[in-house]
């Protein structure tokens, strides 16, 4: 009775009361509501105004260094050297036209182009290896392509001693309509963007899994060339591939490149005599040991 009666002081003062004091309080019969209606709304008071049962509102200024943090998180981790862009389908339907090539519409006009040797297949190496997903019949693209293709892996493989992986090689017209309905970031397979896979000159090489210091190599690798307008890469963000259109001039490149190497073998009476090497855009020194591509 007189621990009731404390209560009830309590309350009327405006005093601190636990859950479990007042339930005890209600479930005894003390308070009844017709007599003490007041002091039900007081409580109801005190209970909404309580530090436990408050929201805690974030500041305005907290969501927004939040909001600023993940965006530096996403610009850390996505910075890529060749960014896709709609300029860069462009060159690369542009070469295609230069070169004349025609789109592969369908199965069978894939099969004539392999059986004429307009596409060669792509050669598993020690350096080079495929995503078990692409199937045999596509593993296939032009020979120049397959030339680049192979110089990188095994540069590559010197570098790091691990394998390149080649995730698509040529595509069809109709393979490309099928892609695009559950890749919406796929190039159209018509029109002045259309995906250059459909000429055979084009591969998507893995970069998923690759450390930084790799991505970093394949970067540098492919600036001069790019530069030299002999490959156009793109560093796909939602597919984790690099995509590397290979231009036809790319051997005429290569040839020069080798005849110069060997010429440097021949007339070289020391191992630091320089040459020089140009095609087209490109200039770069070359020694007697190196290739005309240094590793970065």
């Amino acid at each position: 009775m007189s621990t009731s009666a404390g209560l009830e002081s309590r309350l009327a003062g405006n005093a601190t009361v636990t859950f479990k004091e007042w339930f005890h309080f209600v479930r005894m019969g003390k308070l009844s509501l017709k007599q003490n209606s007041g002091l039900y709304l007081m409580l109801l008071i005190l209970a909404v105004c309580s530090p436990a049962m408050a929201m805690r509102r974030v500041p305005a200024h907290h969501l927004q260094r939040v909001k600023g943090h993940h965006g530096r998180f996403r610009r850390m981790f996505w910075n890529p050297v060749f960014r896709p862009s709609h300029e860069s389908l462009l060159r690369q339907n542009e070469e295609i036209d230069r070169m004349e090539l025609p789109r592969i519409q369908n199965e069978e006009e894939l099969e004539q182009y392999k059986a004429s040797g307009d596409l060669v297949p792509i050669n598993a190496s020690e350096a080079l290896r495929f995503d078990p997903r692409l199937s045999e019949d596509r593993r296939y693209c032009r020979p120049w392509t397959r030339d680049f293709v192979e110089d990188l892996s095994e540069a590559y493989y010197k570098r790091f001693h691990e394998q390149i992986q080649v995730n698509s090689a040529v595509r069809t017209v109709q393979i490309q309509k099928k892609l695009r309905r559950h890749n919406r970031n796929a190039a159209p397979e018509t029109g002045e963007t259309a995906s250059s896979h459909l000429a055979g000159i084009t591969v998507d090489l893995q970069r998923r899994g690759m450390t930084k210091a790799q991505v970093q190599w394949v970067e540098q690798y492919l600036v001069p060339l790019r530069d030299a307008g002999l490959v156009e890469p793109e560093e796909e963000r939602n597919q984790w591939v690099f995509h590397i259109a290979v231009s036809g001039r790319y051997d005429d490149w290569r040839a020069g490149k080798d005849s110069v190497a060997n010429n440097s073998q021949v007339n070289s009476g020391s191992s630091n005599q320089d040459f020089s090497f140009s095609w087209d855009k490109t200039n770069v020194s070359l020694d007697q040991d190196a290739s005309i591509l240094r590793e970065p």
